[in-house]
């Protein structure tokens, strides 16, 4: 079937089951935007500004586990879009942003609105295309799915000259991706899985790190389960916010420089620290020489290079981290554990000596206390969207998150800005 390149994307993004864009458009792109207005397959939603776009994708990604998408045209248009790739990138959230180039007789002339972007897009974002041929135009953006949402998550940016949207080719929809070179361990090492429960059988205070890629694996129950079944207390870092639910007995909140006492000093005195999907953040450790000193680590990760990063790792487990707490709980009769009963009372009497609280007053409202006022009317209700600063900790503290997907805000890159956009993106999905 022929078509322009320009109709291949509108098409490209029916067959992906795309069912919603973010964009604003510009010269370079504008053959796409006139196939979007034709079509019914998907919504476009017109942000008034390109880092906008981003993080409504964004927004939407985090709600759904879906890959967002958006669209933007070149040079100040991909600048724009910029903070919001490499806000993305921070927080491994998948999405798919495509750009318009000026043509391809006119790169590298400087001609008007043209930027190198994947020479930009390249330190912030998991990967990234320049299409130099019309016939490549299918694969790449069935690549750029797939790239997005396996392995570690994360953006992917296609950069399309405008010559490119208009010429016309034949088009065919890949069936299936096959890039060699990239293949995302999903199983687990059975022999580490081993070597890893034998350690928390033998533990006498092991502790639960539980990080934001609980959230992107999907696997929040299967944490709960493997905290109830073992009786092991819980720390979340900002990302995982929802994970165990705020009135679960095993959680002690948040750990690091906004967390709770109880967290901070769970992961002072515990003797094995387990961590699913974290990645050791500089607001969580603080001074690493310090951090957890006394215990030995189990680093659960899908992305191998974020494993021994930062700290040494007596337990290295590659794997997807659903696939990897299934099997740490479908091992749990294997091995005899100790009681940790006494060290779970020991941090719930931390956390009642020093609970989460601020000064009431009958004149002056208190930041806080709106949060929790919100929390008591809404609840599980409401997916709460934050900007960044002082009002993001105070939320992440005080808000009583009970579900993943619950909690929308910018870590990593700590975007201000994000809140907005990122609300939008939410009540879309």
């Amino acid at each position: 079937m022929k078509m322009t390149g320009a109709k291949m994307v509108t098409e490209s993004l029916k067959n992906e089951g795309v069912e919603v864009v973010f964009g604003y458009p510009g010269g370079a792109i504008m053959n796409v935007y006139d196939e979007i207005y034709k079509q019914t397959d998907f919504k476009h939603i017109l942000t008034r500004h390109e880092q906008a776009a981003i993080h409504a994708a964004e927004g939407y990604a985090k709600a759904t586990g879906r890959v967002g998408v958006a669209i933007v045209t070149s040079g100040p248009g991909f600048t724009n879009a910029v903070t919001g790739l490499a806000d993305a990138y921070m927080d491994s959230i998948p999405l798919v942003v495509i750009t318009g180039q000026v043509p391809t007789t006119i790169i590298g002339t400087d001609g008007f609105q043209e930027i190198d972007a994947v020479g930009i897009s390249r330190p912030c974002t998991k990967h990234n295309y320049l299409v130099n041929n019309i016939k490549d135009l299918p694969r790449i953006i069935k690549e750029a799915f797939h790239i997005a949402s396996t392995g570690r998550p994360g953006p992917v940016h296609v950069d399309i000259p405008k010559d490119i949207t208009a010429e016309v080719a034949d088009y065919l929809y890949p069936a299936e991706v096959n890039i060699p070179t990239y293949k995302p361990t999903v199983n687990y090492n059975k022999k580490q899985l081993k070597r890893a429960m034998q350690a928390i059988a033998k533990a006498k205070k092991p502790l639960l790190y539980v990080g934001g890629g609980a959230i992107l694996s999907n696997c929040a129950y299967e944490i709960r389960e493997l905290a109830e079944k073992l009786n092991i207390p819980v720390v979340e870092t900002l990302m995982a916010r929802g994970v165990m639910g705020h009135d679960n007995p095993l959680l002690l909140g948040m750990l690091g420089m906004h967390g709770e006492y109880a967290a901070n000093m769970a992961a002072h005195e515990a003797d094995l620290l387990i961590s699913l999907g974290a990645r050791f953040d500089d607001r969580v450790t603080g001074r690493l020489d310090e951090f957890a000193k006394k215990a030995k680590v189990i680093h659960v990760d899908i992305d191998p290079a974020s494993i021994a990063k930062l700290v040494h790792t007596n337990f290295p487990i590659v794997g997807d981290l659903k696939v990897t707490v299934q099997g740490m709980i479908d091992s749990i009769g294997e091995f005899e554990f100790n009681d940790y009963s006494n060290w779970v009372a020991l941090l719930r009497d931390y956390r009642a000596q020093h609970p989460l609280a601020f000064r009431d007053s009958d004149t002056k409202i208190k930041p806080q206390w709106p949060i929790v006022r919100v929390g008591e009317l809404l609840g599980e209700k409401a997916i709460i969207s934050t900007d960044v600063g002082q009002h993001q900790m105070w939320t992440a503290q005080f808000y009583p998150f009970s579900y993943p997907r619950q909690w929308n805000t910018s870590g990593g890159l700590g975007t201000m800005g994000f809140g907005l956009p990122g609300a939008m993106g939410v009540a879309k999905a």
